[in-house]
This record gives structure tokens, sequence and C-alpha cells, in this order.
């Protein structure tokens, strides 16, 4: 397992914010712990190129000044590069799948997947998946699958990759919850929206016929967008999947033998780091 990380990313934040620098400091320190045998690489920022495929020059600009985005979205400063690099952290992770067929996880801040073309919503500037994902249709890869588990729709990517062909987009999340879309499928995007308290195995039952959707669509590379707020003691959502759960959903991962990097998308409980570790193990094949 290679873990993409740098410590700068836990440098800012904006107090009371949910979205804290603890979620990814504390991760690193259990991580590490319990696993030394796992790769640490530290990654660079990703270029112009690659983030012009996402997102217009007028959107990078509006990243470098205030005022803030939205309520939830705040100017910071040095908060494009912050953006910069967590994409960067994404675009590694998809080059370590495809090239050595490895398992890349990025442990970076902020978060990406609200993130439309023009607008930084959702505590998101940069959409990291998306980026990603274009990327790797730019280096030949005939079909691309991003995989979004997070409890919230990634209505950024599904804009962003709707229509391109050689990709699909299948996410299952909590449906009226932040932003509210998402509610229908489309050609290349598959949406699965279940009520708020939904039962347990509801969810399990429609984050299978999710990975069922990206297994029959036969990629070349998925792309996870690794969100653990679906978690039954998370703050900002009312779901009920448990640690054993995201554990599974990496068992299913590895399983499928297709080429496979993640990324951190949310998740705010304190057990996120337990949360991301029982995936990472689950991939990882880790008993």
């Amino acid at each position: 397992m290679v873990i993409l990380h740098d410590p700068s990313c836990t440098r800012y934040h904006a107090p009371g914010h949910p979205e804290r620098p603890q979620r990814v400091a504390a991760t690193v320190e259990l991580l590490r712990k319990r696993h030394p045998d796992w790769v640490w690489q530290q990654p660079g920022p990703a270029g112009e190129e690659a983030l012009l495929r996402a997102h217009p020059p007028a959107h990078l600009e509006r990243l470098t000044r205030g005022p803030d985005f939205d309520a939830d979205t705040a100017f910071l400063p040095e908060i494009a590069a912050h953006a910069r690099l967590a994409a960067g952290a994404a675009l590694a992770a998809m080059d370590l799948a495809l090239d050595r067929g490895g398992k890349a996880f990025s442990l970076m801040r902020p978060p990406g997947h609200h993130a439309t073309r023009n607008r930084a919503m959702g505590f998101c500037y940069l959409n990291h998946i998306a980026i990603a994902a274009l990327a790797a249709r730019a280096r030949g890869v005939e079909r691309v699958a991003v995989w979004d588990f997070d409890a919230h729709h990634g209505n950024g990517t599904e804009a962003i990759l709707q229509g391109k062909p050689g990709i699909l987009f299948a996410i299952v999340h909590e449906e009226f919850s932040y932003p509210g879309t998402g509610t229908a499928h489309t050609a290349n995007c598959r949406n699965w929206a279940l009520p708020p308290l939904s039962p347990r195995a509801d969810h399990l039952a429609a984050l299978n016929a999710s990975w069922d959707s990206i297994r029959a669509f036969q990629p070349g590379l998925v792309l996870v967008s690794a969100g653990f707020d679906a978690y039954a003691g998370d703050p900002l959502t009312d779901m009920y999947l448990e640690t054993e759960d995201f554990r599974t959903l990496g068992n299913w991962v590895r399983e499928s033998g297709i080429p496979s990097a993640a990324i951190l998308e949310g998740g705010y409980s304190d057990h996120l780091p337990e949360l991301i570790d029982g995936f990472l193990c689950g991939w990882n094949g880790a008993t």
C-alpha cells in the first residue's frame, strides 16, 4: 500500500469547521503505527494541463483571492496551493495504479468531489477525482470508472464527467442531504440516493448494486472517492454504516483485480482513522 501525503495539508483551518486538520493528522499517526511496512510518498502539485481538463482558467484564478466562496468554503491564504497539491496526489495515485499495478491512497485535504468546473463549494476547491479520471483518459485508458461512496452527492464530479466518453460515475449517497442533487441516473452517471435513516442492509445493497455497475463497465481503472461520512457516528449525516462495512468495500476493490486508486473525501467523526484503516486493510488484503 502506498500512501500519498504531504504534512502541509494539515497547516490550514477555518475555526470551528468540521473539515479540520485533525482528521488527517490522526489518521497519519494511526496508519504509521499499525502499518510500518506501508510506503509513504510526498506528492507534487498538479500541473496546468491536468487542471485545465476539469476547470477553466478563471476558476483557477478565483482560488487565489477572496472573498469566501460560500458559507462552508472559506477563502484561506494558500488554499489554491493546498488544492493543487491534493489534486497532484490524486494524479500520483492514479499513475501508481496504472504503472505499477499497486494500491495507492491519497491522504490529503481539502476534499474535492463537490467542486464544479467553475465553483468551489462544500469544502472543495478543485475536483481531484475528475482531474485524475480525465488524465487517465488522456493517457489512453479506454474505460475509467469513478466510484463514490461518500454520504454527500458528488455533484461536481457528476457535472464535470457528465457525457464524457469512456467514463462511468457511480455513487451511493444520502438523499436530501447537501447538496441536494443526484436523484436520477443519466447515460454515464449512476445515482443511488438513499433516504436518511435507511437501514444498514439497504445501504449495503445499494453499494453492492453500484459496485456491480462498475464491474459491468469493465474499466481499465477504478478511481474511488472514499468518503467516510456514511458512518453511523458521523455528525453531519443520518446513515448507519459501521467500520467493518468500509473493510467490505475495500475487499470488493481488491477482489476485482482492477487497477485502482483512492482519495479521501469526507468523514467527520472522531473515528475517521479507524474507518480509513478498515477500508485500506480490506483493499490491501490484511487480516
